[in-house]
């Protein structure tokens, strides 16, 4: 036993029970931390990594599990092969890692312009129609420019204060679309399509200040249309990526599908764009002035490519509806299973407002346990059960391997985030874990926007508007379960999302 691990167990076992999962990760730590610390002659190569065959993954892949049961192979994955295993994805090659240390060591070694996954599928789409790439897609230096343009409107929170009656008045809408759903008892079906339509309304304010029409009464046909592309392409983008480029001429249908997606998201993107450009100019033309704090105005004043704003725009539209949608729709069927936890957070909510029932982005601060229920609901259920890293520049050491450059790690945030060795009761719904301060979690543990250059650029204002949202909900209604429902697990979908129908009752208050 070495030194590190032997002070370890020593210091545990005189810390009492609660500490049992801090101290589990932290042996396993230390165990990466020693075997690292021999130096570079002892690290092990990725000859040396387990892992099933290629023939046994895709067996799992796609006969025993299917895609859809993407994140559960991480799991399994774990109790198999430990902390870091390889697997072959198609033509790609990739190392797992699920465990926070080992996932905190990829993480600070990913170099000034960190990528993630190629998307490959992604690009090559874009190269085939002459796009340029987004936030999502590009790059280097690229990638760098326009982050830190769109950092200053969306990661800054004043600035994202800003956009809380944009969000309050999409609210309303929402509730008025749940009270128009409801059936005899108070019964809305599928509220995750519910919800899809309020995020997609949602950034759609913050990106064109104006409205397309996903909570009218009767959604409109080009709206609904871009719905079904984004649903679709997500769908797609597994089975494009898994497939090595030439089968796409022997197995058209999924690339073409993709395809068709994406030149629909295109066009709607555009539309809205060039309609606000065109306001504007002619605004200019009366010799208005103008001015605006929705983002496709601040990229338009940059002087960057037309075509750049087009691709920037698009994968903005589509990288936070399902976080609203999925989110929304976990926290609330959760809720409904936890009446007493609803109680104490309604009571929380009402308390702050002291009369309102609108609540504001200053009032969140005040509301640590609704923070908390939507940090808890993101662990169980994170939008993207797996992140990932290419590091371009250099080898890398994690965990006594020595990691090729341009190697694609897999970091499994599903798997980290549900090991009862990280935390205590993984699969229970207990938002109160949060505001223990006592029993801390390892921080790279549960990483649902990610973290450093590569989080997500709009985590701040996808928080403000679940805040906000859940906050009125619980304020308007008594949520319930569905009297004829059934459990409902995750499902991959490229992102994690539910895989039946949620359906709640929504009684008046």
């Amino acid at each position: 036993m070495t030194p590190v691990r032997r002070m370890l167990q020593q210091a545990l076992r005189g810390s009492g029970r609660g500490a049992l999962p801090l101290g589990k990760w932290m042996e396993r730590w230390a165990e990466g931390a020693s075997a690292a610390a021999h130096g570079a002659k002892d690290l092990r190569t990725l000859d040396h990594m387990p892992g099933p065959s290629g023939a046994s993954f895709a067996w799992d892949l796609f006969a025993r599990r299917g895609l859809s049961r993407l994140h559960e192979l991480q799991l399994e994955g774990l109790q198999r092969y430990g902390p870091m295993w390889k697997a072959s994805f198609g033509p790609i090659l990739t190392v797992h890692v699920a465990d926070p240390a080992l996932i905190e060591q990829v993480l600070r070694q990913e170099g000034q312009h960190p990528m993630r996954s190629d998307l490959s599928s992604w690009k090559d789409y874009r190269k085939l129609r002459g796009h340029h790439y987004g936030l999502l897609t590009s790059e280097g230096e690229e990638w760098q420019a326009v982050r830190s343009l769109l950092g200053k409107h969306m990661l800054r929170p004043k600035a994202v204060e800003a956009y809380d009656a944009t969000l309050n008045s999409v609210v309303s809408d929402l509730i008025a679309k749940l009270r128009l759903s409801r059936r005899p008892g108070g019964l809305v079906t599928d509220i995750a399509s519910e919800f899809y339509r309020f995020g997609l309304e949602g950034i759609s304010s913050v990106l064109f200040e104006s409205r397309i029409g996903c909570l009218d009464p009767v959604v409109p046909e080009e709206t609904e249309r871009f719905i079904q592309s984004i649903n679709t392409m997500f769908v797609m983008t597994l089975l494009t990526m898994a497939m090595p480029s030439w089968l796409h001429k022997l197995f058209p249908k999924p690339w073409n599908v993709f395809c068709q997606c994406w030149d629909y998201m295109f066009d709607f993107a555009k539309g809205h764009i060039d309609k606000r450009l065109t306001t504007e100019a002619e605004k200019i033309a009366r010799g208005e002035k103008v001015e605006g704090r929705y983002l496709t105005y601040y990229l338009s004043q940059t002087g960057l490519p037309i075509k750049t704003v087009y691709s920037n725009v698009t994968e903005l539209l589509l990288a936070g509806v399902d976080t609203i949608s999925s989110t929304m729709s976990w926290s609330l069927y959760e809720l409904s299973r936890h009446p007493e936890l609803q109680v104490l957070l309604r009571n929380e909510v009402l308390s702050v407002l002291e009369g309102r029932r609108v609540a504001e982005a200053a009032d969140v601060a005040h509301m640590p346990l609704l923070k908390a229920t939507v940090k808890e609901v993101l662990r169980l259920y994170p939008v993207i059960p797996a992140n990932a890293r290419v590091i371009p520049e250099t080898d890398i050491e994690v965990g006594g391997y020595l990691i090729p450059k341009n190697t694609l790690i897999t970091l499994c945030q599903y798997a980290t985030s549900r090991d009862p060795a990280v935390f205590r009761n993984p699969d229970e719904f207990q938002p109160h874990r949060w505001l223990n301060k006592d029993k801390a979690h390892h921080p790279y543990a549960s990483l649902p926007f990610g973290v450093g250059k590569r989080s997500c650029i709009g985590r701040r204002i996808a928080e403000l508007e679940l805040y906000l949202a859940l906050a009125r909900i619980l304020v308007e209604f008594d949520v319930k379960p569905d009297p004829e429902g059934v459990s409902v697990k995750p499902m991959t979908r490229t992102l994690l999302v539910p895989d039946s129908v949620i359906s709640l009752q929504f009684i008046e208050r």
